[in-house]
């Protein structure tokens, strides 16, 4: 019985002497490295600089061109992560969207996934909806160009020391011809350095 009673007086003193936590509110573009893993601030740089330099680049006078004067259409297809750690790459996705309609020099379309998910609705309004209202199928605007892409990464450690190597590619490809109009790649390199410990 006194056992019992003294381990909950030590879990109980435990439990109360714990480390206090203390949560900050921070602007969501601040940059906040708690570690050396891929985070938003690398997803948000790198879809902001790869999207301008794609931009900037001579295909786009061209396919605007071909287009008489109308803006291509991109869709964002499959970025994969090749790294060594688990990235969400649907929220790099999304910033490369972001990043693609806020230009305005280019038009936009949903994604496979999303395009399924609104065709279901218009399946669902054709039986449901008004005829003024009903939206039918066959109207869909097709794209010009698929954006596509991997995310690499190299890791070294010696000692108390890691160096953490990324390397975002992209590559933008013309769904008429599959000829590649665009190629780039961002990379980031974080060190980390850890005294009198190992990794």
């Amino acid at each position: 019985m006194l056992r019992r009673i003294g381990l909950l007086t030590l879990t109980v003193a435990m439990t109360a002497c714990g480390p206090d936590k203390r949560v900050e509110r921070v602007s969501e573009s601040a940059v906040t490295d708690v570690s050396d893993k891929w985070n938003d601030t690398d997803s948000r740089m790198v879809s902001d600089e790869m999207i301008k330099d794609c931009l900037a680049r001579p295909w786009l006078t061209k396919a605007t061109q071909g287009k008489s004067g109308k803006a291509p259409v991109v869709v964002v297809q499959t970025i994969r992560n090749k790294s060594s750690e688990h990235i969400a790459t649907g929220t790099f996705t999304k910033d490369l969207e972001r990043a693609l309609i806020n230009d305005g020099r280019v038009e936009f379309v949903a994604s496979k996934s999303e395009r399924q998910e609104i065709r279901e609705e218009r399946e669902d309004q054709s039986q449901h909806a008004s005829d003024e209202t009903m939206k039918g199928p066959g109207k869909e605007e097709g794209a010009d160009y698929a954006l596509q892409g991997t995310i690499n990464s190299i890791v070294q450690e010696d000692g108390g020391t890691k160096v953490k190597f990324y390397q975002v590619n992209l590559e933008l490809i013309s769904l008429t011809d599959n000829k590649k109009a665009w190629i780039g790649d961002k990379k980031i390199k974080k060190i980390v350095n850890r005294s009198g410990a190992s990794w």
